[in-house]
């Protein structure tokens, strides 16, 4: 799969061209699959469509709240469709169906890319190891690069340091990458997520119960 760079290094028309992608991947999911089963259309979801917005995702991984929304609406979209999921919230229908956020699956993505480079042969090409004489943390703590623009601070060299400083030392396993990924929980990694979808849920709401207000009252 090619991966689209605008020449300021934004990468957001790469982001319109997958998410275009796999909504027409999602749909035909839907159309194609005369069984309706869960289980079957979530596997489908994951095998046909989900690859497409993850492929080389520590390239690329958008920092822009539309970008992040963009993407997600794909999910958001595919499991409404799903038999018994539209009545309820894209939180409680990932909760029902064992999913993740794709915001979520992304940044967990990236601590993994960056163990395999720190315990790698490419470490000191990516990072460099932050002084750990005088400091709090884990025993790999990273020094983050200085940067000038938007577009570089978004490199996935310098957006995952703060992530990877921030593990925890007494629950975190350096040991092997099986190990790492299992004891890092989901409930740290939402603490970077930036777009809370549970929360946007209610500020939709009220948004619209204000502007429902406002027209009644003007009318």
């Amino acid at each position: 799969m090619i991966i689209v760079v605008h020449p300021h290094l934004s990468f957001s028309q790469h982001i319109e061209k997958i998410t275009c992608k796999a909504h027409q991947r999602a749909n035909l999911i839907h159309r194609c699959f005369a069984s309706k089963q869960r289980d079957l259309l979530v596997k489908a979801f994951i095998t046909y469509a989900r690859p497409i917005l993850e492929y080389n995702s520590p390239l690329w991984s958008p920092t822009l709240k539309k970008d992040i929304i963009s993407i997600e609406s794909v999910q958001r979209k595919f499991t409404k469709r799903i038999p018994g999921m539209s009545g309820l919230s894209y939180h409680s229908r990932l909760k029902a169906l064992n999913l993740e956020s794709l915001e979520l699956r992304r940044l967990r993505a990236d601590l993994l890319l960056a163990y395999k480079i720190l315990f790698g042969s490419l470490r000191d090409i990516f990072f460099t190891p932050r002084n750990q004489s005088q400091l709090r943390g884990h025993a790999y703590m990273l020094h983050k690069q200085r940067y000038l623009t938007f577009n570089r601070r978004n490199f996935f060299s310098i957006r995952i340091v703060n992530m990877w400083n921030s593990l925890p030392a007494e629950t975190t396993d350096f040991s092997g990458l099986d190990k790492f990924n299992k004891s890092v929980s989901n409930m740290f990694v939402l603490n970077f997520c930036q777009v809370n979808f549970v929360v946007l849920r209610h500020i939709l709401y009220v948004f619209c119960l204000i502007t429902c207000m406002i027209v009644l009252f003007y009318h």
